[in-house]
């Protein structure tokens, strides 16, 4: 649906996400002399992708307690997205609608043929027709390209390096890796790599998210025709998540990626692990895409 090259740079970072897992498996094989836990990790890892993958969309709106609405009851929002993905010549997803007052909005599912587009009580009541039309079209680009599946396995195999890194280092820490000290693994090797890792994953799954988020932002405002009713929808997001931030619950925190704007209240180092690039950034791009000046 869009002209950048996200699939390349998609493909580069997940065949660096797997080569770390791979390098920890092959770390581990050779620390306790068994290659079959190299076979077993790359088991785990596809097994993960392939959940990751099937149920994407009910994990995220089930965290949001979404219902799905019927045209009865969001006729607007139902117009824009028929209209919208009329003009993609793309399939109509289901539409739901999350009890919260923190406004938001996200897309789910694995492919366009089975997706959905959530918006929160609190986005619908805070943005005007133009600025959802703005939001919604981004949301719509998400599922278009197929983003969901993107960022929904990469999160799922970063969760899986961490979780083997950290199996690694309590393995060898109880068992030694072996009986004899040859075969013993390297403490300080397990200890890095119970950081370094997880830590490699997480900076590779924020880029692919960061990257979707802003082709995204460029795509929908493309589709609507309209780049600066999404900025203005941006804009009152930032400050309206900042007032009404969600809680950091972990199934909130899983699906948080897929989400328009941070719901979190993030500070400090936080931001530098933040899953969507900066909102000033993003309104400055879709500025410059319009033409607009100060």
């Amino acid at each position: 649906m869009h002209r950048h090259h996200n699939g390349l740079k998609t493909a580069v970072l997940f065949g660096v996400i797997w080569a770390v897992l791979l390098l920890i498996g092959g770390f581990l094989a050779t620390s306790f002399r068994s290659s079959g836990i190299l076979v077993v990790f790359v088991l785990i890892g596809l097994g993960t992708s392939a959940y990751g993958y099937w149920n994407s969309a009910n994990l995220a709106l089930r965290s949001m307690r979404a219902r799905p609405v019927s045209e009865a009851e969001q006729p607007g929002m139902h117009r824009i997205v028929r209209e919208l993905s009329t003009a993609a010549r793309q399939p109509m997803p289901q539409l739901y609608v999350s009890p919260t007052m923190a406004p938001n909005a996200f897309a789910t599912g694995r492919n366009p043929q089975n997706a959905a587009v959530c918006c929160t009580e609190g986005i619908l009541q805070l943005l005007d027709e133009r600025e959802l039309r703005g939001v919604l079209g981004h949301e719509l680009m998400h599922v278009y390209n197929r983003d969901i599946l993107t960022s929904s396995v990469a999160g799922a195999l970063a969760g899986v390096i961490t979780s083997i890194a950290q199996f690694g280092v309590f393995f060898g820490s109880v068992f030694g890796g072996g009986r004899d000290d040859e075969s013993r693994a390297n403490p300080l090797a397990l200890l890095l790599l119970s950081l370094m890792a997880p830590l490699a994953a997480t900076v590779v799954q924020l880029a692919i998210s960061r990257t979707r988020e802003y082709d995204a932002d460029e795509d929908g405002a493309k589709l609507t025709g309209d780049p600066m009713a999404l900025a203005s929808a941006l804009r009152k997001l930032e400050l309206g998540t900042r007032q009404l931030p969600l809680p950091p619950e972990r199934e909130l925190v899983n699906a948080s990626h897929m989400m328009i704007a941070n719901p979190f209240r993030a500070q400090g180092v936080a931001k530098l692990f933040s899953t969507h690039p900066p909102m000033a950034e993003r309104i400055a791009r879709l500025e410059a895409l319009a033409g607009y000046r100060r």
